[in-house]
């Protein structure tokens, strides 16, 4: 099972097309001569600025949460983290989080960006449950049967 935001990465990925066709339209329509002049350099450092916000824009958009019988692959920004079900103590979404976390059994507290209130909250609850339902359900069942 995998949760991520949908909606946000559809937003994210768009705004990022349109940026880098827009500046790349700009860049061939500049002109060559004349009082002021765009060089090719100039024309291509344009184009390769909206690549650089459609890049920024596809960071912004890649957590995800995938699930499987053995644990979770946390994925957010820049950072990627494998996790047993038993290493999560409890799944956690409280009033006016931006997404939620989880509670490690060393102590330690990991977001996940993939599952946010924000875009939408009834989807954010579901999943958010579902995610408390599988660590409560896989993480006891291994060691304790």
């Amino acid at each position: 099972m995998t949760f991520r935001p949908v909606l946000t990465r559809v937003v994210l990925m768009s705004i990022g097309a349109v940026v880098f066709g827009v500046l790349t339209f700009i860049a061939v329509l500049m002109p060559s001569g004349g009082a002021v002049s765009w060089a090719l350099a100039e024309r291509l450092a344009l184009a390769a600025s909206g690549l650089l916000v459609w890049a920024v824009l596809a960071l912004l958009s890649r957590p995800r949460l995938s699930a499987d019988r053995e644990g979770v692959t946390v994925v957010n920004l820049t950072t990627t983290r494998r996790l047993s079900w038993a290493q999560i103590v409890r799944v956690t979404l409280r009033p006016g989080d931006p997404w939620v976390t989880l509670d490690l059994a060393d102590g330690s507290v990991l977001p996940v960006m993939a599952i946010q209130p924000g875009v939408g909250k009834d989807k954010a609850l579901a999943e958010a449950r579902a995610l408390r339902t599988f660590t409560e359900t896989l993480g006891a069942a291994p060691d304790n049967a």
